[in-house]
């Protein structure tokens, strides 16, 4: 189904997540990502970085996921956007709405949420506006620690 080029890329991952590590946090990243562990926070895939997320049938992730091809047999507790593709494995149980521009679901698959397919268009100006709003968020929660450190109360 996908160029030889995208599976190259699917087969070469950067970082991994073991089965024995669990993240609490928010994870940037660009290249490829495998989780076999548990992940607690959003996935970012620098824009425009062909990222590849793989979550193994061991792996666990309770965020949102934001790159452009993304794998799974594992679980997913939010959000999915997908930008190139989303593949959906046999053991993938996802609880959240998956926004997708290809997909390929394998029968035994799980998905309780919506399935919303959009243009590639459409995706870039959803994470763009995704990406500002956390950054905003970021900025204000930056500015709370200060004004606690300072001793002051910020609202």
């Amino acid at each position: 189904m996908f160029s030889s080029k995208d599976k190259t890329a699917a087969s070469h991952y950067d970082t991994l997540v073991s089965p024995k590590t669990e993240i609490i946090g928010d994870v940037k990243f660009k290249g490829g990502l495998q989780v076999e562990g548990i992940i607690k926070g959003n996935l970012i895939a620098e824009a425009g970085s062909g990222a590849v997320v793989r979550i193994s049938d061991s792996g666990r992730v309770e965020g949102q996921i934001n790159a452009p091809n993304v794998v799974v047999n594992g679980t997913v507790v939010g959000d999915i956007y997908a930008g190139e593709y989303i593949e959906l494995a046999k053991k993938a149980r996802i609880q959240g709405d998956v926004y997708y521009h290809m997909m390929e679901m394998v029968l035994g698959a799980e998905v309780n949420g919506k399935l919303i397919h959009q243009a590639k268009d459409e995706l870039k100006k959803a994470n763009k506006s995704m990406l500002e709003a956390q950054a905003t968020a970021e900025v204000t929660a930056a500015a709370k620690v200060k004004g606690d450190q300072a001793g002051e109360i910020v609202d």
